[in-house]
């Protein structure tokens, strides 16, 4: 399979906000435990004195999988930055808090940080609750950097809030292009969830590509949040259209619900998603198994050769005991765009949110990054970032980039 062809220059998610997803999404899933108290948030909180970075998304839920790489990816970049000097000489104190992927729970999250003292902000994890979080932020003008937010409204009308992975159109549009032009398949379905921006946000720039590559969609189903467990009418559906190919702009959850359930009926079609996906292999009671060769296209492959990527995953899997996915690789990112900000607009903990907030927003413009999910980023006055995506494939039960 050829290499993945940069006919556009993307715009993607600035500084990662995985994610569901991604992611980096936005998921409607909520956990049954309770909020994070101050003092799980104490016990989270990296020791030292100056900047204080707070962080927020999913580390209880359906979603947890995504959040709690951000929470330990950020955590990484802030240990090791301390352990350096800190950012110009000031130590950074860190304090993530868990939103539950909900709404109003993030918000909440996000006011306990403010108490806290936070002058920048890593999050939120997931779509529906950056936006949500962005509104606030926005009017306290406090700077706020997504690592796996991907809608585009995440950054829309707020200039002080900037991405670090794929917006979703973008993402949308990569997938018909790598489809289409490695002759990945001739019939393609699609299952999306039409009640997620994240999801039916892909899904709408997919389907507009499409009509420009060399491949046919023959079947695009929904489903809603309301109805998310049972997908035997939309696979059937591919299925009987002659679909080779099953897109699925989700997040793993939904995604290992349907491998199952096409494994069950027979059906075994090559399936492909983009960041939403990347977690699917470590979902509770699922034969992972069924995941072999599924594609996706994401910013982050941890058996890239890299030295920094190396390094990372080392660093990485000795602190936390697995290997990091590409929401903890964006989040790490986040961090390290922070530093690259705050020593190119010279701020200090002295000056106020809002000031440090407006030099910061000078320095973006000016400032290129080379991160773990990306060469050179660098990011448009709307906030969003510019890099490429890269291929990987599931194989023997790992991610593997697709050479």
């Amino acid at each position: 399979m050829k290499k993945f062809k940069k006919v556009m220059s993307l715009t993607l998610v600035a500084a990662m906000t995985m994610a569901l997803l991604a992611g980096c999404g936005g998921s409607a899933e909520t956990a049954a435990e309770g909020e994070t108290s101050e003092s799980e948030a104490v016990e989270t909180s990296v020791a030292g004195e100056g900047f204080k970075i707070g962080a927020i998304g999913p580390s209880t839920g359906g979603a947890a999988v995504y959040g709690l790489a951000v929470k330990n990816g950020a955590e990484l970049a802030i240990k090791e930055i301390n352990a350096a000097g800190g950012i110009n000489g000031y130590q950074i104190e860190y304090n993530f808090q868990d939103d539950e992927c909900d709404n109003e729970k993030s918000v909440n999250a996000y006011n306990t940080l403010k108490d806290w003292g936070m002058q920048m902000l890593v999050g939120t994890t997931t779509s529906g609750c950056c936006i949500a979080v962005a509104a606030e932020s926005a009017n306290d003008n406090m700077f706020q950097i997504t690592p796996s937010g991907s809608s585009v409204d995440c950054i829309k009308g707020n200039d002080n809030v900037y991405q670090v992975c794929f917006t979703d159109p973008n993402q949308g549009i990569a997938t018909a292009q790598y489809i289409g032009e490695n002759a990945v398949a001739s019939k393609v379905a699609v299952i999306y969830d039409s009640s997620d921006v994240y999801s039916s946000g892909i899904y709408e720039k997919f389907a507009a590509e499409a009509a420009n590559q060399s491949f046919e969609i023959v079947s695009a189903e929904a489903f809603t949040a309301d109805n998310k467990t049972d997908f035997s009418v939309q696979l059937q559906k591919a299925k009987d259209a002659g679909a080779e190919l099953v897109f699925l702009p989700i997040y793993y959850t939904e995604a290992s619900l349907i491998l199952t359930q096409a494994n069950s009926m027979g059906y075994t079609p090559k399936f492909f998603g983009c960041d939403g996906l990347d977690g699917i292999l470590n979902v509770e009671n699922f034969d992972a198994s069924l995941a072999e060769g599924v594609m996706l296209l994401t910013p982050f492959a941890a058996d890239a050769q890299d030295d920094a990527t190396k390094s990372f995953v080392s660093a990485y899997e000795a602190a936390y005991g697995e290997t990091p996915n590409q929401f903890a690789a964006d989040a790490y990112d986040a961090v390290y765009i922070i530093k690259a900000a705050v020593e190119k607009s010279g701020v200090t903990p002295a000056d106020s949110v809002s000031d440090i907030c407006d030099k910061m927003k000078a320095a973006m413009a000016e400032i290129s990054v080379d991160g773990l999910t990306g060469e050179a980023m660098s990011w448009d006055e709307d906030g969003a970032v510019n890099k490429a995506p890269k291929a990987m494939q599931i194989i023997n039960g790992n991610y593997s980039l697709i050479q």
